[in-house]
């Protein structure tokens, strides 16, 4: 789409405007106001005047030390210094100059003051009371509302475009896509739709974690409906000054409804439409703006052609009066692509870079599991990036694999040297979670293993990567998960009968996998099909809140530490059954310190 620049006047332009008007007052009124200023000139000058006869009335002031004098018409003073001129007074008697006894009358003080003092001051009070004047207009929505476009809605304008955004540019959303495409529909053939009645929805609310596209298939249903399209940030309303977001949200629905058919986008409405409160010292201006947008939405008809889309990762604080029928009458969910989306995705970004042709895409997506359509984008550039560097002129499925491991866990430290003890028990402990997960039937392939720190802090990991999606997850694979996550300490402490500080990040995932399992998914005999806890902000990392008493989190405590001590247990039992594989599998991955999951299950099932 191609973005339609409105042109704004600088704030210089408004100075100028002042600098002119100032400048114009200096050159018409002040010369006339400042006829009887004091003019300076040289002696020679009064000398010359003198023998012209051209001089009216004089004054001599010794004190000061100059002579004062006018022309013979008296319209114009003149002031020059003494010199030492015997003959001075009787040439001025001889050409008919008169001696003043007093003080040549010069410009008024009082005129003096009020022209230098008090006349720059009404000219600056009197513009003052002008942009005041209009700015209080603004605030009401008067006609001056827009005053140094202070009012403006500052939305960004895109017109019809051969280039723009289409449906085939968004991969792995094709429920959302399938959606949006009545809205297309709609705007071409309005008639079929009014023929039997039905009516679009007057606004689309797009909801989904960051990174999802939600914006892009905005876009995209404008680029496919051919029509203009209106792009906004919520924040974007929000203002110092009370009234002008409400300003703002008028004039971007007035020009819409001039433009229709068209396609309004807000992104990120939760900066204007969070949940209105009773509480004191709310945000006064937000409210107002929230309250011009819920007006604004049920004052035009939905066949008028104006189709709203907003977006938002945080759909649980939006004010019900926002998301009711009748306002934002569809959701459209924006989540997480799966696996066949995340091949679909890289495909689509693939395109804009060489690459090889033997990729397997299938099993990078597999390995990208989790990944949004922005971090899949990033994991192509990265892989593009790293094959510069090695001077190759295509995209290998290596380079995928690497960038991937870049997007989890950071590039690899280049300066990071461990000892040798360290080496081994980072190789024990990264093969202690790979045996325990491959002796355990319900755990995911392990893909590759390596003792290689990296930028994120990890002195190794192991990757282990999904054959196909996972939707559900029972309670015997939540646990062995667990188990898994343990096997790493389990495998440091059957070694090398300590712990060391490299089990930090399994802990917390044990713990928080565990305390769901109690609170959450009715996974404990004791508190059966109860919720001890709630989920909040489920697209911003899903924080959680207990709701119980604090003998029922006591309880939940107690049962956490027993679910993954029990596991833990488990885990240490495998790999002391294993205790042969688990020495021989340590001491390749030491000397290698990279392998993968096939050099990893020929060790295993070795004889």
């Amino acid at each position: 789409m191609q973005e339609v620049k409105k042109p704004k006047k600088p704030l210089i332009y408004y100075y100028v405007i002042v600098l002119a008007v100032l400048l114009l007052f200096n050159f018409l009124f002040m010369p006339w106001a400042a006829e009887r200023q004091v003019k300076e000139v040289g002696y020679d000058t009064f000398i010359e005047m003198t023998e012209k006869e051209e001089i009216g009335q004089v004054q001599i002031n010794q004190e000061d030390n100059e002579v004062i004098f006018t022309n013979k018409d008296g319209d114009q003073i003149y002031k020059t210094g003494m010199v030492e001129d015997p003959g001075m007074t009787e040439r001025l008697y001889a050409s008919g100059a008169k001696f003043s006894g007093q003080i040549i009358e010069q410009m008024s003080p009082v005129l003096s003051f009020l022209l230098s003092w008090i006349l720059p001051i009404v000219i600056f009070i009197g513009i003052g009371q002008y942009m005041s004047r209009k700015l209080m207009n603004r605030a009401s929505g008067g006609p001056d509302s827009m005053i140094f476009g202070m009012g403006k809605s500052n939305a960004k304008v895109y017109v019809k475009s051969s280039e723009g955004i289409r449906f085939s540019d968004v991969a792995g959303e094709d429920e959302a896509k399938e959606n949006l495409s009545e809205i297309v529909d709609y705007l071409h053939n309005p008639a079929k739709y009014r023929e039997i009645g039905a009516s679009m929805p007057k606004g689309i609310l797009l909801v989904g974690p960051p990174g999802t596209g939600k914006t892009m298939l905005a876009k995209a249903v404008a680029g496919e409906s051919n029509v203009p399209f209106f792009s906004m940030s919520g924040s974007e309303f929000v203002e110092m000054f009370v009234g002008m977001g409400a300003s703002k949200v008028r004039d971007l629905f007035k020009q819409a409804k001039e433009k229709a058919p068209c396609i309004v986008f807000i992104d990120e409405i939760d900066a204007i439409g969070q949940k209105r409160d009773g509480r004191a010292g709310g945000n006064d201006e937000r409210e107002q703006t929230l309250n011009q947008l819920l007006t604004e939405m049920d004052g035009f008809e939905s066949n008028n052609g104006v189709i709203i889309l907003a977006a938002t990762n945080r759909p649980e604080s939006l004010d019900p009066a926002l998301t009711r029928p009748g306002r934002f009458d569809r959701r459209v969910p924006v989540e997480l692509p799966d696996l066949k989306g995340r091949e679909e995705i890289l495909k689509v970004h693939a395109k804009k870079v060489k690459m090889d042709e033997s990729v397997d895409f299938n099993k990078v997506a597999r390995m990208a599991s989790g990944a949004s359509g922005a971090e899949l984008a990033n994991i192509i550039n990265e892989a593009a990036l790293r094959a510069v560097r090695e001077n190759r002129h295509y995209v290998t499925e290596s380079d995928l694999e690497e960038s991937i491991e870049v997007v989890i866990a950071g590039y690899q430290k280049k300066n990071a040297i461990l000892t040798d003890k360290e080496k081994r028990v980072v190789a024990y402990h990264e093969i202690g979670h790979a045996l325990v997960a491959a002796k355990q039937s319900n755990s995911a392939p392990v893909q590759k293993i390596t003792i290689v720190p990296r930028t994120s802090g990890a002195l190794g990991y192991t990757m282990q990567v999904e054959e196909g999606n996972h939707y559900l997850m029972s309670q015997e694979e939540l646990e062995n998960k667990i188990a898994t996550l343990t096997g790493g300490r389990a495998a440091e402490e059957l070694v090398f009968h300590s712990s060391s500080t490299g089990a930090s990040n399994d802990i917390e995932q044990a713990t928080k996998l565990a305390r769901s399992m109690i609170t959450r998914y009715g996974m404990s005999k004791d508190f059966d099909m109860v919720a001890m806890e709630t989920v909040t902000n489920q697209y911003l990392g899903g924080d959680t809140s207990l709701s119980c008493s604090a003998e029922t989190q006591a309880e939940i405590d107690r049962q956490v530490v027993e679910l993954v001590k029990k596991q833990h247990e488990k885990a240490a039992k495998i790999l002391a059954d294993n205790r042969e594989k688990l020495d021989q599998l340590a001491d390749y991955l030491y000397d290698k310190e990279t392998i993968t999951g096939e050099e990893f299950m020929n060790i295993l099932n070795a004889a």
